[in-house]
């Protein structure tokens, strides 16, 4: 257990912090999902920026590696323009 203030506002800093990243990892990896789910070129075309965006959201923020927003953004456009 933490004995110093600041050791102890960390603690809670840092669970706050913890819940805000799982919420929008869950998120973004639930689009992800149904993203891959669509067969419609149209509606997944409309939808991808939206998934674009949330990775690299979570890139910016150090939440996902870059390289793996990098590598997830590339196979979900490839994915889109493979649907005919």
């Amino acid at each position: 257990m933490a004995h110093h203030k600041s050791a102890k506002k960390r603690i809670r800093q840092d669970e706050k912090k913890r819940l805000h990243n799982r919420y929008y990892k869950k998120t973004a990896r639930t689009a992800i999902k149904k993203l891959r789910e669509m067969e419609d070129k149209k509606e997944a075309t409309d939808f991808l920026p939206k998934v674009v965006s949330m990775v690299d959201k979570l890139a910016k923020r150090n939440t996902w590696h870059k390289n793996r927003a990098s590598n997830l953004k590339s196979k979900l456009t490839r994915f889109v323009n493979s649907l005919n």
